[in-house]
């Protein structure tokens, strides 16, 4: 029976109550939509550079952002390939997140794994557990560094694992060691021939999501690991031998790190765009066009009536000239002149 082994240290207390401490800022920032809209695509290109980025992927950031927005990128296939699975595969476990799911199932990690590996492994690979055993090396002086059970056991202690996730007392662990929790145990399972990194990385962001933890869905997890790969790797290997302890407390010291980021990053923006002074903390909710117009004048800095069809080719003038006066009415763009040739500028 799974039964994972740590203590909650300190070290793991402390991570956690700037992580709720953070949260509520979040939640309760006044952000507009539009800014929402920018700190969630932030996160995902993020999440998909720093998530394939750790395991070899040779793209860089600004590519990994073009890939993304639909251009035209030169880099390995494989490259591309996995920055656009691992965008698939945040949208699918949002997705799922917002359905409120209340178990994490064995289909539901197969297709994770589908979805991430789909065109990079051959189609009898995708989705199904490895029927061979594996080795992970050490890159710099190729020594074995970890030794996954046997191929015949996956099956098994897949099961176990689904079954302490799912357990009737689940709501006892705290979400974020529960995620630090699954990411290990998918790692030490190491349940399929490639792709079991970004596995466990998903179903980590998906356990926080599923307890709460969404803060909008700004963060990504991706980034901390990254950024210093060699302790990633060590605090996972250090784990193998049984205890979780100092894993727990690299895992929850990340995670704090990333919400306290995004916290300040608001604090900063909130105070930027003068939102606590102007409207009291209240929240302005734009449309998607209202957005578009916010957006465009953000790049451009102003928009003329002759502009509106380049912007919005099939929305008639009076439909966006009724856009722009509501958002002369929340106090967010002004118009400059009184003819034709008037500009509308953000205030």
């Amino acid at each position: 029976m799974f039964s994972p082994t740590f203590l909650i240290t300190n070290k793991i207390l402390t991570s956690i109550s700037k992580i709720e401490a953070a949260e509520e800022v979040i939640k309760h920032s006044p952000l507009l939509p539009l800014w929402e809209k920018q700190f969630k695509e932030d996160a995902i290109i993020r999440s998909a550079y720093h998530g394939t980025h750790i395991e070899g992927n040779q793209l860089r950031k600004d590519d990994a952002k073009d890939v993304l927005q639909g251009r035209d990128v030169i880099g390995r296939p494989r490259d591309i390939q996995e920055i656009i699975n691992y965008r698939k595969v945040i949208d699918y476990i949002d997705d799922e997140a917002k359905r409120k799911i209340d178990k994490i199932t064995e289909p539901i990690i197969k297709k994770i794994h589908r979805i991430i590996t789909d065109k990079i492994l051959v189609a009898e690979n995708l989705g199904e557990y490895r029927n061979k055993q594996v080795i992970i090396r050490n890159s710099a002086n190729n020594e074995i560094t970890f030794r996954p059970p046997p191929p015949v056991e996956v099956p098994f202690l897949m099961r176990e694992f689904l079954y302490w996730v799912n357990r009737d007392d689940r709501d006892i662990i705290h979400p974020v060691i529960k995620a630090g929790i699954t990411h290990h145990e998918l790692v030490r399972i190491h349940p399929f021939i490639d792709g079991n990194g970004r596995v466990a990385r998903t179903l980590a962001t998906l356990t926080l999501l599923l307890g709460g933890y969404d803060i909008r869905r700004f963060f990504s997890l991706e980034e901390y690991y990254d950024k210093d790969a060699v302790s990633y790797y060590q605090n996972l290997q250090k784990a193998s031998a049984g205890d979780l302890t100092s894993w727990l407390e690299y895992f929850t010291s990340g995670a704090a790190i990333e919400f306290e980021k995004i916290k300040e990053k608001i604090l900063k923006l909130s105070k930027d765009v003068k939102l606590k002074e102007k409207f009291g903390g209240q929240q302005i909710y734009l449309t998607e066009r209202q957005m578009k117009v916010v957006e465009y004048l953000q790049e451009v800095g102003f928009l003329q009536n002759q502009m509106f069809v380049s912007v919005f080719p099939d929305v008639s003038e009076d439909t966006v000239l009724r856009d722009l006066q509501d958002l002369i009415k929340k106090g967010l763009v002004k118009k400059v002149g009184s003819t034709k040739g008037a500009r509308y500028v953000m205030v």
